[in-house]
């Protein structure tokens, strides 16, 4: 564990999959800008290696993250600069460039403001049963800014959205569950290995087709029904040329397990 005032990720590969550790457990992983530097790179290496197939963002210590260090960002929050994303791609998943590969994200103890963004921003996520949410930011003079806005309606629906946006009070991981802003909830220790489970069963499948099917439910999330269904032909068609489906295909005639290679 790091010891570093600014922290660290700790980045480790794992067959196809790639986990990333927030790693600043005496403050709570608390976000520093150079730790905001280091995922970004994490999340180009995960992106652009074709051995990698499916991302994990987890934490070390008691908690995922207390959210931003603030004095640590107050320059940049005054000058309006966008420090998640101005060079790449954006962490928080809303414009400019996005990652084209699944992100599970695994969390546990305090879970607030950019952290619970950060895991919205993602595709899965398993949390441990002592999570404390919280969107805090009108308790600070802010307006959450990563995506929370929006990603708690599209997943609570509005009022669930407004009770805990605008009261910034902490909710449990039982009312995450019930609003679906998480998918699972596992005992305190355990959310790590069930999500790397989880990442290497998608792992194992055909990598072009779970990433076509990633974007093209991106493409409803961020354009709508008809722009999602005027992609389907195009796609299929890329698909079906494809080895892993000539693979997917022999290995349903020989009934046995597919060896995707993800070309």
């Amino acid at each position: 564990m790091s010891g570093s005032d600014e922290g660290n990720i700790i980045v480790e590969r794992i067959d196809h999959v790639l986990t990333m550790a927030l790693d600043r457990p005496h403050k709570y992983n608390g976000l520093t800008p150079h730790m905001f530097d280091q995922l970004r790179a994490a999340y180009h290496l995960l992106d652009e290696d074709p051995d990698l197939r499916v991302g994990v963002l987890h934490a070390m210590g008691d908690h995922f993250t207390a959210g931003l260090d603030l004095p640590k960002f107050a320059g940049r929050f005054a000058s309006g600069e966008d420090f998640s994303g101005e060079d790449g791609i954006d962490l928080y998943n809303r414009y400019g460039r996005r990652l084209t590969k699944p992100l599970i994200t695994a969390v546990k103890g305090i879970t607030f403001t950019a952290g619970i963004e950060l895991m919205l921003a993602g595709d899965i996520v398993i949390a441990a049963s002592n999570c404390r949410f919280a969107q805090l930011e009108p308790k600070r003079g802010l307006m959450a800014s990563g995506g929370a806005t929006y990603r708690f309606v599209e997943r609570g629906g509005w009022g669930n959205a407004m009770k805990w946006l605008l009261t910034g009070d902490e909710f449990n991981a039982d009312e995450a569950l019930r609003i679906g802003l998480i998918q699972e909830i596992t005992a305190p220790g355990e959310e790590f290995e069930r999500a790397v489970e989880l990442a290497t069963t998608i792992a194992e499948r055909a990598p072009l087709a779970v990433q076509a099917t990633l974007l093209n439910a991106r493409s409803y999330a961020f354009h709508g029904e008809e722009q999602a269904s005027s992609e389907f032909m195009e796609t299929q068609a890329r698909m079906a040329a494809s080895e892993d489906f000539q693979e997917g295909v022999q290995s349903f005639i020989e009934k046995r397990p597919a060896k995707f290679k993800g070309r």
